[in-house]
């Protein structure tokens, strides 16, 4: 049974649990899935909406349901955790001995050791460690979590990248905008994510609105809402599934700065694969994952501060076959390692063989 955080608006879930299902059920796996929180709920969190009550308690009703139902399931397949908030002794005794795997792309347990209250740290604080080092086979997507997993005592591990389906961004590798519809010279720099990730577009506000001073350039933010930054001409596209590969197609380069954070740390890198899989060069900061992803000068560009920022993306601007170059060999590397063709399969032969003990 897989247990996801959320249904297919969530990312994470989207990608790590929903997307590699085709490969499990190729390699004869049967897997049902029950999200602890609903689309519905995503839509609410995103538009600023409280989340009542009654909502959160019908959330964990449903997930012990789905524990419950699971019966002779030979293996739970979980996100993250299985109820959050809750002490591990109590996620445990509902499994009911049954073998799990925990799937991590970032770095969750920061959220509980790292929390503003006493109370919840010294109840929560070491949540996530007590979980892991009871997991069947613990899944990571790089090297921060799985150095995190093995001190937590990770029997079984396994490093899975969070796989890019390649084949769904072939119709952004011809732009979708005719150069008369542009000003002339104009650069477009992408960005996309989600609301809790926008808020490091903020350091760049300066280094865009300099480069927007001194010649056309336009912020492509695909997500939920605008950022609006001072001095930087934006065009917000809302972001949806089906329209991401056509949003991409219409920009120059793609954008992922970071701060030197340990949440940051934890971070994965996938919008970087998004726009090297819709054959953009990109720009990012040098943190956790990224360093894997952009080889400086060979798969992107890196920057590391204002200053950084704006030669980077002002090489990028001035210089079409740079472009071209940095975009090829980020595509040629998500086709060899970070292709959802190449990563459903082994992640399907790891959950087959744990759960065929």
């Amino acid at each position: 049974m897989a247990l996801p955080r959320y249904d297919r608006l969530g990312a994470s879930s989207r990608l790590r649990f929903f997307d590699p299902q085709p490969h499990l059920a190729a390699a004869g796996l049967d897997v049902s899935t029950a999200p602890f929180f609903d689309d519905g709920y995503l839509r609410r969190l995103y538009a600023g909406q409280p989340v009542r009550g009654w909502t959160l308690a019908d959330r964990y009703r449903r997930r012990m349901a789905a524990l419950k139902a699971a019966g002779r399931t030979d293996l739970l397949w979980i996100e993250k955790e299985a109820l959050p908030w809750l002490p591990a002794g109590v996620e445990r005794r509902l499994f009911g001995g049954r073998p799990y795997v925990l799937d991590f792309d970032d770095a969750w347990h920061l959220r509980y050791a790292g929390h503003r209250l006493a109370p919840l740290r010294r109840l929560l604080g070491d949540k996530l460690e007590r979980l892991v080092a009871g997991a069947t086979l613990t899944v990571v997507a790089n090297d921060a979590l799985a150095s995190w997993a093995e001190a937590a005592g990770a029997r079984r591990l396994l490093r899975l990248p969070t796989p890019v389906d390649l084949a769904r961004y072939q119709a952004a590798l011809a732009p979708n905008r005719p150069p008369g519809d542009r000003p002339p010279g104009e650069f477009r720099v992408g960005w996309i994510g989600t609301p809790s990730s926008a808020r490091y577009l903020a350091a760049l506000a300066e280094p865009l609105a300099a480069l927007a001073a001194s010649g056309p350039l336009t912020l492509v933010t695909i997500a939920r809402h605008p950022v609006a930054l001072p001095g930087v001409p934006e065009e917000f596209i809302p972001w949806s599934e089906a329209g991401e590969t056509a949003a991409l197609a219409g920009i120059d380069a793609g954008i992922m700065p970071l701060p030197h954070t340990p949440f940051a740390q934890g971070k994965s890198g996938f919008k970087l694969l998004q726009y090297m899989a819709a054959g953009k060069a990109v720009v990012a900061s040098p943190v956790g994952e990224n360093r894997r992803i952009v080889a400086d000068g060979v798969t992107g560009l890196w920057a590391d501060s204002p200053e950084g920022w704006v030669q980077a993306l002002e090489a990028l601007r001035g210089d079409l076959d740079l472009r071209h170059r940095l975009a090829a060999a980020g595509r040629d590397l998500v086709a060899r390692e970070y292709d959802l063709a190449v990563l459903g399969p082994r992640l399907a032969a790891a959950l087959a063989q744990v759960a065929r003990g």
